[in-house]
């Protein structure tokens, strides 16, 4: 089996949790047999292959683009991506064997919708996708004109996908709310983490060292790791700071991540605790792992989380963690028993879970100790991919049975108004009709041998998709609506339209595959 995974972020270009989920995931689908091509966005200099493992092959396309206009950069993206994905199947579907060669498509977000939604049409072949956030989540709603346009390029990515992948039972119920996903069509596989990656030597004289970096050898290290926007959750830490200063005088707070700080540091001054909150700004990989191995507790009070994946860090690095309760935190650290799990947005709350900790450092370390153990059996990364691969195999044993891959299906628009208003000046396309012709040969071969098998059965019902809407031409956002590209890069905080409501999206009719 081959599988194309599309994805707008790929180590060493690290933005969110994509990057790191990508990293332990592909390694390990590739261990399992599958041979995997990522294509992702590279640095400039042209495009570039890589073979980075046996079976896993990284494929990094230069957007050589000059603009600050975010949704121009994704489509230029996508572009790439898909003639770099075409190339590839091309090159597949020559091979004298390429029946026996199973083909399945993988997107990452709604980043890489386009590319993947036109790979899928060209060729027939199953699309899936993961979907790791939703935009109605992040914003607590929809509010502008550039998250309505999101909301409905992600709707559309799980309406195109044969499978649906998130990384915890909140991420199910999320996008079974604001994208009108059904139950059934969802698969939760949590993410993972290599323990390996936070094992290596590392002395008491080299930890003190490290340590006098950012604390006394005498003061208790906090240690926060996230990117500055609000979802993560650093403002709560820095007004909880006062209350753990009240009862562990020396306790200091390291604040490390990327993006726009300036009033988190304001904040920290007014409270009097500008000498006992460092802002570390991005830190490399290496500080950040030895930073996990000098803290006493490791923290992470986010607002909006659908997995939490450096809190998985954390307990693979054996630290003590306090988490918020928000969304799939609560399933990756269990209260009491993996670590300590406070109320979302209340600073006080988070106080009491930190100071717990410190107070209580053998039953935190007890916890610490549990929580690897977790790690061990729940969260590796070749377990991952064996979920995986199972949601891989069952996709392709549909589509080899459906019409679908026989090119019958029928393109056609579904009412828009019926999930969302798209912004004004957006053109829906004509529908259009799939040619038998539209299926390669090398395609249709695939399933011949399973088809003469079964000539003498009774036919299944198709489980493919039936009903498909046609693309809409992406509307050209509102200037003030449009986050600059440089910024999004650099993980800065765009500062939006305020949220007025929290908008809720209109019911819209279940659908099938």
């Amino acid at each position: 089996m081959r599988v194309v995974l599309l994805s707008w972020e790929y180590p060493p270009m690290r933005v969110g949790g994509i990057a790191a989920a990508l990293e332990g995931l592909a390694p390990a689908l590739a261990r399992t047999g599958i041979e995997v091509h990522v294509v992702t966005c590279g640095a400039s200099g042209g495009d570039a292959d890589e073979k980075q493992a046996e079976n896993l092959f990284v494929h990094r396309v230069n957007v050589d683009v000059q603009t600050n206009d975010f949704l121009h950069w994704v489509h230029e993206l996508n572009y790439l991506m898909d003639r770099r994905a075409d190339a590839l199947i091309q090159e597949w579907l020559a091979e004298p064997n390429a029946k026996d060669r199973p083909i399945l498509l993988h997107v990452h977000d709604w980043l890489g919708l386009f590319a993947g939604k036109e790979l899928k049409y060209r060729y027939h072949l199953p699309l899936l996708s993961t979907i790791h956030a939703t935009e109605f989540g992040r914003n607590n709603g929809i509010h502008n004109d550039m998250q309505r346009y999101i909301n409905h390029c992600e709707w559309e990515l799980q309406w195109e996908s044969w499978r649906v992948i998130v990384c915890s039972g909140f991420m199910r119920g999320e996008v079974m709310h604001a994208l009108h996903t059904p139950y059934d069509k969802v698969d939760i596989i949590y993410n993972g983490v290599d323990p390996q990656a936070f094992e290596f030597p590392f002395s008491e004289e080299e930890k003190a060292a490290f340590k006098a970096r950012f604390a006394a050898p005498f003061e208790k290290l906090i240690y926060f790791i996230g990117r500055m926007v609000r979802e993560k959750g650093a403002q709560v830490l820095v007004e909880a700071m006062p209350r753990v200063r009240a009862q562990f005088g020396n306790a200091k707070m390291v604040i490390a991540g990327g993006g726009y700080r300036a009033h988190l540091e304001a904040r920290a001054q007014e409270l009097g605790l500008k000498d006992q909150i460092l802002f570390t700004g991005r830190v490399s990989d290496e500080d950040r792992d030895k930073l996990y191995r000098v803290a006493d507790v490791a923290v992470y009070p986010s607002l909006y989380e659908p997995f939490g994946i450096v809190a998985l860090e954390a307990m693979a690095a054996k630290v003590p963690v306090v988490v918020s309760d928000a969304g799939g935190l609560a399933e990756v650290v269990q209260h009491d028993v993996t670590g300590t799990t406070t109320l979302v947005d209340n600073p006080e709350s988070l106080a009491w879970g930190v100071t717990r900790a410190l107070q209580n450092p053998v039953q935190a370390r007890q916890m610490a100790a549990n929580a690897y153990d977790r790690v061990l059996s729940v969260f590796n990364w070749d377990h991952i991919a064996t979920q995986t691969a199972d949601v891989y195999q069952r996709v392709w044993s549909e589509y080899r049975e459906s019409e679908w891959v026989k090119g019958s299906a029928v393109y056609h628009t579904p009412p828009v108004d019926a999930i969302y208003a798209m912004p004004e000046g957006a053109v829906t396309d004509a529908p259009k009709i799939a040619p038998e012709s539209a299926v390669p040969d090398a395609v249709a071969e695939m399933i011949t041998d399973e088809s003469s098998k079964k000539a003498k059965r009774s036919p299944k019902k198709a489980t493919g998709p039936s009903e498909i809407p046609a693309s809409t031409t992406p509307p050209t956002a509102p200037e003030t609506t449009t986050p600059l590209l440089d910024t999004i890069l650099a993980d800065a905080q765009v500062a939006g339209e305020p949220a007025l409501d929290n908008v809720k999206p209109p019911r819209a009719p279940r659908r099938g595959k």
